[in-house]
């Protein structure tokens, strides 16, 4: 995959969490659950920065970013602050994943910035109660047991 391949799926997949973050805000009430509304709010705001720089990435390596598209596919079930919760992760798992394969196509700059938007992916996924990893977004490194 092309360093502009890598970051154009990236963008696709920050598109993606922004739109899910903003559903899944809709469904969380600020009063009865406040610390989970917050947690959407910064996931919100910080997957609308990696989408801004990304897009000057994709700018940069000579592409024209990929749009967003007009709607995602939504969890099926979003009726309680659990099921809000665990599809909160699943994005961030996603997003783990796009991000560690730009960071093994990428180089310098733009390699340090995709480590720390995996971190970032990682730390928020198990800020919202996700189970810890230990190649987050890369699962087939983890060694098999003998």
């Amino acid at each position: 995959m092309t360093l502009l391949d890598s970051l154009q799926t990236t963008l696709a997949g920050e598109h993606a969490a922004v739109y899910l973050y903003g559903v899944l805000g809709a469904q969380t009430s600020q009063s009865l659950e406040p610390a989970l509304y917050e947690a959407l709010v910064e996931g919100y705001r910080r997957h609308r920065g990696h989408r801004d720089q990304l897009t000057g990435y994709v700018t940069e390596a000579g592409g024209v970013p990929v749009a967003a598209a007009g709607a995602y596919a939504l969890p099926a079930q979003l009726a309680n602050a659990d099921q809000v919760r665990r599809s909160a992760i699943g994005v961030e798992e996603s997003c783990a994943a796009t991000y560690s394969s730009l960071v093994a196509n990428s180089v310098r700059a733009q390699r340090r910035w995709a480590i720390i938007a995996l971190t970032d992916a990682a730390v928020r996924q198990l800020s919202l109660g996700g189970a810890p990893q230990e190649f987050p977004g890369a699962p087939d490194l983890v060694p098999t047991p003998n």
